[in-house]
């Protein structure tokens, strides 16, 4: 269950390099792990590939407290960009966010495709929602959810936020 209120509103242009900094925040123990982190390159590939269009922000009391973005692709939505600050992962935002989005690209027929790093814990919300395996590499696990998969786990509630789509 998410103890808190959340809503996702649109991003705007001055969300990029907070959203910059949250991504190199997130993904540096994980980028280390495999020999991958470089302290410009995981800020700047987040920049060069931000979309005002289809990102949204998560946000807490006002607080950017997370991003993620649904961008239409190859006849799919790609989920990218899904970060959530460190002090409010574990806590079931995560889970009620992705439940969010799964049930708008349900309503549109739409499989997800993501990707995820090897070994990261990001892995297992992915998997209690439905997705599974297409393809991996040495450093990236390729995963998808047909339209209509679960939502969550059995057992797994969560309150939900506003929207703002």
């Amino acid at each position: 269950m998410c103890p808190v209120d959340w809503t996702l509103r649109s991003a705007v242009s001055s969300d990029v390099e907070v959203v910059a900094e949250l991504r190199a925040t997130v993904m540096r123990a994980d980028l280390e792990r495999l020999g991958r982190y470089d302290e410009h390159r995981v800020r700047q590939r987040l920049r060069d590939s931000f979309s005002l269009w289809h990102t949204s922000i998560i946000e807490i009391d006002r607080e950017l407290v997370g991003c993620v973005t649904v961008r239409p692709s190859e006849g799919r939505q790609w989920l990218e960009h899904f970060y959530l600050a460190p002090h409010q992962q574990g806590r079931g935002l995560g889970s009620a966010v992705l439940r969010t989005v799964l049930e708008r690209t349900d309503a549109q027929d739409a499989t997800v495709s993501l990707n995820v790093l090897q070994g990261s814990a990001a892995r297992r919300l992915y998997e209690r929602h439905g997705f599974v395996v297409e393809d991996q590499d040495p450093i990236d696990v390729f995963m998808a959810r047909p339209p209509g998969g679960p939502l969550s786990a059995p057992g797994r509630g969560g309150a939900g936020g506003r929207v703002w789509w």
